[in-house]
């Protein structure tokens, strides 16, 4: 929902030609066209549309690749979309107002941020409902899994930290304050460290998981909106700046922006680590970059107000 976005903007305020890429597709929620795009990002084409409803706006594919997740925050609720068939699977009653979205590695377990209700839902994938909740800190926004499993982590917008939540017990373990109103949440391959982009600071945090508190920041451009990670360095969507700021992971230096289409939101990179894929709200684009040549190598034309605000990459061999 650009409601809860414009409310978590308010609130808190693309290229084709992919040529040998791997088989990969893009799961794009458009918010305003109320439906699930997916881009077949070896020929850089739309295979298909699904219609969702209520202004879908965060996704989670899940590890295996059979399932996408998406929420919609005015139908609150989560829809189940079969990766494969490209059909609605079925549909999660959640309440509130989703917006946030991970799935587990294991694939038993996604959980859903409600942005109104400082908490995060559990859902069983098996039984496909809730079946607990999590208290975190006020407005949750974008959530991310340890690569074991053991930790989620959920980006509280409104309180300016980030709550750490052991997934066995289902309770908040740790908060940990960053930079004002972090909005996209990321964990490195190695579960080591997560990275928040603060759309109220205009800078990203850097968190050392075992030491449990921020350990770095990063300048990048105007409301930061989600991160993504490869070959050693991060790409941030810079909102207002219509740019993917980069930076070093290792000395946190910035390199380069990047310019893309208006209003960049979700962000990720591509398995082999040679692209990193953008939805740009404005400009109804998805962009791709090189990622070790940091220049834009393609666009694909998306539906009305794409946000892609998860993990919304798929591969499929």
């Amino acid at each position: 929902m650009r409601v809860l976005a414009l409310a978590a903007l308010a609130a808190s305020l693309c290229h084709a030609g992919l040529g040998s890429a791997a088989a990969e597709e893009a799961f794009v929620t458009n918010q305003l066209s109320d439906d699930l795009m997916v881009v077949d990002l070896a020929t850089s084409r739309s295979v298909a549309t699904i219609p969702i409803g209520g202004k879908p706006a965060g996704v989670a594919v899940s590890a295996d690749g059979r399932f996408a997740y998406v929420t919609s925050p005015d139908a609150k609720a989560v829809t189940i979309v079969d990766a494969a068939t490209r059909q609605v699977a079925g549909r999660i009653e959640v309440g509130g107002g989703p917006l946030g979205i991970a799935a587990a590695p294991d694939g038993k377990t996604v959980y859903v941020a409600d942005w109104y209700a400082a908490a995060v839902r559990v859902i069983d994938t098996a039984a496909r409902s809730v079946t607990a909740s999590i208290a975190v800190g006020a407005s949750p926004s974008g959530l991310a899994v340890t690569p074991d499993g053991k930790l989620l982590l959920s980006a509280d917008r409104d309180d300016d930290s980030v709550s750490v939540v052991d997934t066995t017990t289902r309770q908040r373990k740790a908060t940990i304050k960053v930079g004002t109103r972090p909005f996209g949440v990321t964990i490195d391959a190695e579960g080591r460290r997560a990275y928040t982009a603060n759309v109220g600071s205009d800078d990203v945090s850097v968190i050392d998981l075992a030491e449990g508190k921020e350990v770095g920041r990063v300048k990048v451009g105007m409301r930061p909106y989600a991160v993504a990670l490869t070959q050693g360095r991060g790409f941030v969507t810079d909102q207002y700046g219509g740019t993917v700021s980069v930076f070093d992971l290792a000395s946190l230096t910035p390199l380069k922006r990047i310019n893309v289409g208006d209003y960049p939101e979700g962000i990720a990179a591509t398995a082999d680590g040679k692209r990193v894929i953008v939805a740009c709200w404005e400009s109804n684009t998805l962009v791709i970059i090189d990622a070790a040549e940091l220049k834009v190598i393609g666009e694909v034309k998306t539906g009305d107000g794409p946000r892609a605000f998860g993990a919304f990459l798929r591969r499929t061999e």
